[in-house]
């Protein structure tokens, strides 16, 4: 049994536990077992429950082919703790899960997990909102979508803001936005990155996924600006960076056998002991480096992994949501694991192990993990590090489709606008919302809306009579050409036109012998002015 793929959206891990236990518990044969001369129906033994568990999980696509018997074995133990299982004289919870002939059976009903009781936020509203061009107030505590409000506008405001598409300008000045303080910065880079990663992960809400309380701006705008030629973070703060001592001994494993920059003596063994003080340290560490509160997130990622390019976007925007310290120590192990994997010069680290199997198993824990004991992390943790130690140089990069929308909505904000007096309602944004109406409604609004106010304003414009003429007939004119329906519809005739505007006065031309008169005088004319 195969299982069927959990496919991205909130609770997932929730949803692959309680997946991975009706399958165990469907698939799992059982049968007549005998002990200290007793005989125990519908049981199974330790070994039988590893063997099959373990073919189970490698064939399940959720997992793969990486998961280990060990692992299993691990996954049994919270298995018995979970009461999924039970010896076969009942009890679980305290005793240890063996990989032996130890008897165990399933309870009447093994206990599935409940998904977290959270209220769901409104569609979208799980988003910080974005900042817009008029924002000038400093931003809001609580970051939730602004009230929704119509536009309406009067005919006499609209007057006034169309009336630049017929010449008549009124008086206006420049505006400018202040400037973006780092506050605002911060939070324009948390809004579009949290969007970006919604997007990448296909869903329509991250609620159950990911809370945006739990992302600091601040944090991204380090991890995107704040890094070396090599695109690793570098901290300001330097006692938040790993010791000098585990710095110094990954580099002497990620350089081998060049890498001894201590100079110590070299003895049989000496690369084990040096991966086993780095392991120490990453091991001790009081969280996992992708963090709890990404953990949803990260195993939502998990089923992006066939499509590498999804994936990889999906990762890079998730590790950009990291602490800085946390990016800059998953940077430097993920390209210590990639190094130590692809090093012919360097000795075994196990006898028993390949190197790449033993860098997973050993690093896996200290990458992803769950804050609950009850959870599939182990096994999902070792299929998305072999994943990311095989990509982690893109995986470390800003995407480039969110550095372009953040710079150019950054450069929006900057632009000047112009205010017209007596306009001063903004109407730079788009409504809030929109209503669907029936057609006729649709055309009553477009004669209501559109042609009312054009024809209050040609009426306005014939009925100006301190308007010099001369004006008059160019901005009718530009009228007309802006606007000819309702041009025409004012004058249907050159006779109706003729009756509202004044014509241009006529003059009399001269007569045609003051023109022959002239030309005859012409020659005249030049001599004299050559001789004078």
């Amino acid at each position: 049994m195969e299982g069927k793929v959990i496919g991205p959206g909130p609770y997932r891990a929730t949803k692959l536990w309680n997946e991975t236990i009706k399958l165990f518990r469907g698939g799992m044969p059982l049968r007549r077992h005998w002990a200290h001369f007793r005989c125990y129906d519908c049981s199974f033994t330790g070994a039988e429950a590893v063997d099959y568990l373990h073919e189970l999980l490698r064939r399940n696509h959720n997992f793969g082919p990486e998961v280990t018997r060990y692992q299993t074995l691990q996954l049994l133990r919270k298995f018995l703790k979970a009461h999924v299982v039970e010896d076969v004289k009942g009890r679980h919870g305290t005793e240890d899960f063996e990989d032996s002939g130890h008897l165990y059976r399933f309870p009447t009903l093994s206990p599935l997990k409940s998904f977290p009781a959270r209220p769901l936020l409104r569609d979208g509203g799980d988003l910080p909102r974005l900042i817009r061009w008029d924002d000038y107030e400093e931003l809001p505590q609580q970051e939730n979508l602004a009230p929704l409000k119509s536009a309406v506008m009067s005919s006499d405001l609209w007057n006034k803001r169309h009336s630049v598409a017929i010449g008549d300008l009124h008086e206006c000045k420049l505006i400018r936005r202040k400037e973006v303080t780092s506050k605002q910065l911060d939070h324009i880079w948390k809004s579009m990155t949290i969007a970006h990663l919604q997007s990448a992960l296909g869903l329509q809400t991250l609620d159950g996924v990911l809370n945006p309380a739990h992302v600091n701006g601040k944090h991204i705008v380090h991890n995107v600006f704040s890094v070396n030629k090599t695109g690793i973070v570098v901290l300001e703060n330097k006692a938040e960076d790993m010791p000098y001592w585990v710095v110094s001994a990954m580099k002497c494993l990620a350089n081998w056998p060049n890498g001894n920059d201590s100079k110590q003596p070299v003895y049989p063994g000496f690369e084990r002991d040096v991966l086993k003080t780095v392991a120490d340290y990453f091991q001790r560490l009081k969280e996992p480096l992708l963090t709890f509160h990404l953990y949803e997130v990260f195993v939502n990622i998990l089923s992006l992994l066939p499509e590498q390019d999804a994936a990889t976007e999906a990762l890079q925007l998730s590790c950009l949501l990291l602490p800085p310290p946390n990016r800059r120590r998953l940077q430097l192990l993920l390209r210590l694991m990639a190094r130590v994997c692809h090093n012919v010069h360097l000795p075994p680290l196990n006898d028993a192990i390949a190197t790449r199997t033993l860098m997973v198993q050993m690093f896996s824990p200290c990458v992803l993990g769950s804050a609950d004991d009850m959870d599939l992390d182990e096994l999902l943790a070792t299929k998305l590090v072999t994943f990311m130690m095989e990509h982690h140089g893109s995986i470390s990069q800003v995407p480039a489709k969110l550095r372009r929308q953040v710079e150019e909505h950054l450069s929006h904000l900057k632009r000047a606008q112009i205010k017209y007096a007596g306009t001063d309602s903004d109407f730079s944004a788009s409504p809030a919302f929109c209503k669907q109406i029936r057609r006729v409604e649709c055309e009553e609004q477009k004669v209501i809306g559109t042609q009312t106010p054009l024809q209050q304003l040609l009426e306005g414009l014939i009925a100006d009579k301190e308007l010099p003429a001369k004006d008059k007939r160019k901005r009718l004119k530009q009228f007309q050409k802006s606007y000819p329906d309702v041009y025409h519809s004012r004058f249907p005739t050159e006779d109706s036109r003729a009756a509202a505007i004044p014509e241009k006065s006529s003059r009399l031309k001269p007569p045609l012998m003051f023109f022959s008169l002239k030309k005859q005088f012409q020659p005249f004319q030049r001599s004299w002015s050559f001789r004078a």
